[in-house]
């Protein structure tokens, strides 16, 4: 029934209007009831109210507005400008279109703001949505479609089409096996990622699959050590270190550690203990920590405190073995391994070794983009100076996985054009006639110099372009039609 109903809306897009009307009426009920929202995650994954309100609702209501902003622009048809000879009595309109049919699998740690996102910007790219909430979850996430599909229900029959499946692993699998979609994705781990993909592979459906990170905070010599130290401090116990861009571990250049280290202890002195999710991921955070210290490692508080139930208090390990599974950030919980290094060949050395790259932290007063693309060689999606997670939080910012840690871009521009698809229109004159015969030896003979001067008509790749040049550029492929979607 459902896919027979959905099949029928997708044959007419949604109007942008429509989406647009649903977007205002669901940002407006989620900011109704966000300590509902915040009250559920607490009892649920034991994420406090405050956090739940700054780090999960906040972010959802400005990716709300930015879309409110800029979706309509951003999906507009454009025109496609230069193309040559080839380009001579033709136009080309560039079209984006709704992919169709959209499954959501949604992940626990951030239950509103992630998924919420990706429902934002699959219905504003114009697709029917599916979504499976997170077993760990389903009242947050309960609550937050049914305040979505409430926002499309009131719009009838614009055909805004929103659907929720049952939050447990069983109907995960059988919803991915037997229903038909035309995209999924997909929040979590690197193993249950790389299932998914299995059953998408078989079927042919694409998939975008924001997996996690193990990622680094790298401290320079010059940088502010103390700055530095408070800001990974917070990385890695927000969220009770169950955040996929927190920093797993830091390392810090031999000139800079001392104050580092020193800012640290001061910090975990202070430091409430962290709720987990639930007993086992506490037990295998602690599990991993204490490995590491019987392994060589130092606690940075001289002890290691037991955890209980499913609370931990965060720990720093000092001198984290290379080849301990803490250092390799095979854990999702508030731990962090510290490494003295000598240098920023050894920091970028040892961050290369571990495979799965979402943001790298780099500390430094003089950043540069040498250090840039040093961080984005390693895969790295983000590459924040100075900074930890924060700015990832800004609604335009995108996260795109790579290897192990997923693929597919979300959030942002990137995220909402990956589920449309492009389609080109063109239109050509009528006066142009297509060549049916064998053309004659002097036709034959403008074609080959044709060919040979092309290369000395086109602009030099070393050449900068003329600002005259780009501003007409600039303006014919950014011309909109008459067309709408």
């Amino acid at each position: 029934m459902h896919n027979a109903k959905n099949a029928r809306l997708m044959k007419t897009a949604v109007p942008i209007e429509a989406r647009l009307q649903w977007l205002r009426r669901f940002r407006d009920a989620i900011a109704r009831h966000h300590v509902d929202l915040a009250q559920l995650a607490q009892q649920e994954i034991g994420k406090s109210e405050f956090d739940a309100m700054t780090a999960d609702i906040m972010p959802l209501i400005a990716s709300c507005n930015w879309h409110l902003r800029n979706a309509r622009s951003l999906l507009r048809p454009r025109r496609v400008g230069g193309g040559g000879l080839f380009g001579l009595g033709h136009r080309v309109d560039r079209h984006r279109m709704a992919i169709g049919r959209v499954l959501i699998i949604a992940t626990w740690n951030y239950p509103v703001q992630l998924v919420g996102i990706q429902l934002v910007q699959a219905v504003m790219a114009g697709n029917a949505v599916v979504v499976k909430p997170s077993e760990r979850a389903p009242r947050t996430q309960g609550l937050l479609m049914r305040l979505a599909i409430e926002a499309a229900q009131a719009l009838e029959p614009l055909g805004v089409a929103i659907e929720v499946r049952s939050a447990s692993r069983e109907e995960g699998r059988r919803v991915l096996a037997e229903e038909k979609f035309d995209h999924v994705v997909f929040t979590g781990s690197t193993e249950v990622g790389r299932a998914i993909a299995e059953v998408c592979a078989q079927r042919l459906i694409a998939s975008t699959l924001e997996l996690t990170g193990c990622d680094s905070a790298i401290v320079l010599g010059d940088a502010d050590a103390r700055a530095a130290a408070r800001a990974v401090f917070m990385g890695f116990t927000a969220n009770a270190g169950q955040t996929c861009m927190a920093p797993r571990r830091a390392l810090v250049m031999r000139e800079a550690i001392a104050a580092f280290t020193d800012e640290l202890r001061r910090l975990l002195a202070g430091a409430p203990s962290a709720t987990l999710v639930d007993e086992a991921a506490a037990a295998h955070s602690h599990d991993v920590a204490q490995r590491a210290i019987a392994a060589g490692g130092r606690s940075i508080m001289g002890t290691l405190e037991p955890r209980a139930g499913r609370v931990l208090r965060p720990v720093v390990v000092l001198d984290c073995p290379l080849e301990s599974e803490l250092f390799y950030g095979k854990h999702f919980g508030p731990v962090l391994a510290v490494r003295a290094v000598e240098s920023i060949d050894e920091a970028f050395e040892l961050h290369g070794r571990i495979g799965k790259y979402l943001a790298t932290s780099i500390w430094t007063k003089r950043p540069s983009e040498e250090l840039a693309m040093r961080a984005q060689a390693c895969a790295s999606s983000l590459v924040h100076f100075n900074a930890v997670i924060l700015p990832s939080a800004h609604p335009a910012v995108s996260i795109s996985g790579h290897g192990a840690s997923g693929w597919g871009c979300t959030r942002g521009e990137a995220g909402l054009l990956a589920l449309t698809r492009e389609v080109c229109v063109t239109r050509t004159s009528r006066f142009i006639e297509v060549p049916v015969q064998e053309p004659s030896p002097t036709v034959q003979r403008i074609v080959s110099r044709l060919i040979c001067w092309s290369p000395r008509a086109a602009p030099s790749s070393h050449a900068a372009p003329s600002p005259q040049a780009d501003a007409s550029h600039n303006d014919m492929s950014l011309q909109p039609t008459k067309a709408h979607l």
